[in-house]
């Protein structure tokens, strides 16, 4: 059976993006290198992990700590799993500012996490991206992109390029100096280059998105 490492080597991904694009070597150059592995190194738990992620969705940061804050309260805990979501009715829930989507799928979460169907991060090393992308987007409220962070940033795989994510698009519209966002498709055929270090692609793409590096004079050519 495949195993698949935590994280990856930063420095060969590095090589590679440089070998393999040269407008994207110069840019990393300009930003530096990344800090991330610590990321990868430190514990989580699979369940806690997406049940934040479903309560953080299309909120800002400091009213989804809110409302966070408020369930730890009600279930008299820091993890939010099956057994402690089970503390609390849907009212409580509602009443620390939970919406009824979110609390179904809060339901739905912990209701497969008892019965075993939520990978633990021992499992997680056997099952390839595409499999735990598959597994995970069966839980109401779980999308592709929920899965890929928990990918890129809880377990440091390297190949994992979003696609869909507006910060990714608009870093590689200003990588290839377009004046349009690349579309998910034109973008994944983009990306085939920066494979297997597609997910390192991603965090600069990032970066690049939020100014990081300044533009590349136009004097350097291409």
């Amino acid at each position: 059976m495949a195993r698949y490492p935590r994280g990856f080597d930063l420095d060969a991904g590095i090589a590679h993006l440089r070998r393999r694009d040269r407008r994207f070597g110069r840019w990393i150059d300009r930003i530096g290198p990344l800090d991330v592995a610590a990321g990868w190194r430190r514990p989580f738990d699979p369940t806690d992990a997406l049940a934040r992620a479903i309560l953080y969705q299309q909120l800002s940061g400091k009213a989804a700590a809110t409302i966070v804050g408020r369930v730890e309260a009600a279930i008299a805990a820091k993890k939010l799993h099956a057994d402690t979501l089970g503390r609390v009715d849907d009212a409580t829930l509602r009443a620390c500012g939970v919406s009824g989507n979110k609390t179904a799928a809060l339901r739905d979460l912990a209701a497969r996490a008892a019965a075993g169907g939520i990978p633990s991060v021992r499992e997680m090393a056997t099952l390839a991206d595409a499999a735990m992308i598959e597994r995970l987007t069966a839980v109401r409220g779980i999308g592709r992109w929920t899965v890929e962070m928990m990918l890129m940033f809880r377990l440091g795989r390297p190949d994992v390029l979003p696609v869909d994510d507006l910060g990714v698009r608009k870093g590689a519209m200003i990588l290839d100096r377009r004046d349009d966002l690349p579309k998910p498709r034109e973008l994944a055929e983009r990306g085939e280059a920066w494979g297997p270090y597609r997910t390192l692609a991603g965090l600069y793409l990032w970066r690049i998105a939020d100014g990081e590096g300044a533009a590349v004079p136009r004097s350097q050519g291409d």
